[in-house]
């Protein structure tokens, strides 16, 4: 195996112990991986295989169904290419490999059966900071063999398609749904307009702990303390520092001391697992009753999904 720049173990995350400081870690985009998990009759919250940008290569050793979901990277098996979101049966000495960036910046690879990975905390994902989880804690290194559990008994699920007009777009250009809050109050009214109706560039030191963004700084109200006390935090809060750029949070942190203008709604998250540096991101704000209508929205899409394989 050739991992390509980072590839990790992840499933849907370590939920409940952000009091030890513990990360839930976990799938950035959650939507692709539950998909593709569906696609090889895995259970949605099978581990899988994140795989950023391209450049993974893989031998396969054993008959095996799977899937790719989230990003176009192109995949090729055996140096042919083929689309992603459907299910493929593999035999042994197949090669499979992520050979261009068509758009999106992260992959999920699912095997049928699950990956042979021990679970810690409740979860098989990889917390590379912390050093647990998934593969002895780290990203996949050349040479590595994955074991996949009993992949003969979901052979049948080979050829698997999911809708491609239901796939999300991957653009370069992301208008992501914010719920404000809850230190918006803390900014002039003027910047947070000025929040709601900029364009923002996605930084190069974007990774998974957060999103970094570029463009008009944001400015603390007068009479507001320099900063505030360390609370716990969410995927999609969108924090703001000392130098007034955004910052929305993603998996790998669980405090922050700086203040929130904004959350990217629950329906809108699995998109910042896509998004590359030099993509340009808008806000558009909307009540929380909305943010709500588009989850069960995004969930009741799944769900239809779910229906038409059983």
């Amino acid at each position: 195996m050739s991992p390509g720049l980072l590839t990790t173990v992840q499933d849907l995350g370590r939920i409940g112990f952000g009091r030890f400081g513990i990360a839930p870690s976990g799938a950035l985009d959650r939507v692709a991986m539950r998909i593709g998990n569906l696609l090889v009759d895995n259970p949605e919250s099978e581990a899988v295989l994140e795989i950023t940008l391209p450049g993974f290569r893989a031998k396969i050793l054993t008959d095996v169904v799977v899937a790719l979901t989230g990003a176009d990277l192109g995949l090729h098996i055996n140096g042919e290419p083929l689309g992603p979101w459907r299910s493929y049966r593999l035999c042994p000495e197949d090669i499979l490999s992520l050979e261009s960036l068509n758009n999106g910046c992260r992959s999920y690879l699912a095997l049928g059966g699950g990956l042979l990975v021990p679970e810690v905390l409740g979860s098989r994902s990889t917390n590379i900071t912390s050093g647990f989880g998934g593969l002895d804690g780290r990203p996949l290194r050349s040479g590595d063999i994955i074991k996949v559990d009993s992949p003969q008994h979901y052979l049948h699920a080979g050829g698997r398609k999911f809708d491609l007009n239901a796939v999300p777009s991957y653009c370069n250009d992301w208008e992501l749904r914010v719920v404000m809050g809850p230190q918006h109050e803390h900014f002039q009214g003027e910047s947070c307009n000025r929040f709601l109706n900029a364009v923002y560039q996605v930084t190069a030191k974007s990774d998974r702990t957060g999103v970094r963004l570029h463009g008009p700084r944001m400015i603390i109200s007068e009479g507001q303390p320099e900063s505030i006390i360390s609370e716990g935090i969410i995927s999609g809060a969108i924090q703001i520092p000392g130098d007034g750029q955004p910052i929305i949070v993603l998996g790998e942190t669980v405090s922050g001391g700086y203040r929130k203008i904004a959350t990217v709604i629950s329906a809108d998250i699995h998109l910042l697992g896509q998004v590359l540096p030099g993509d340009r991101v808008q806000f558009q704000a909307v009540n929380p009753r909305e943010a709500r209508q588009a989850l069960w929205r995004l969930e009741e899409g799944i769900g239809r999904f779910r229906d038409s394989l059983m």
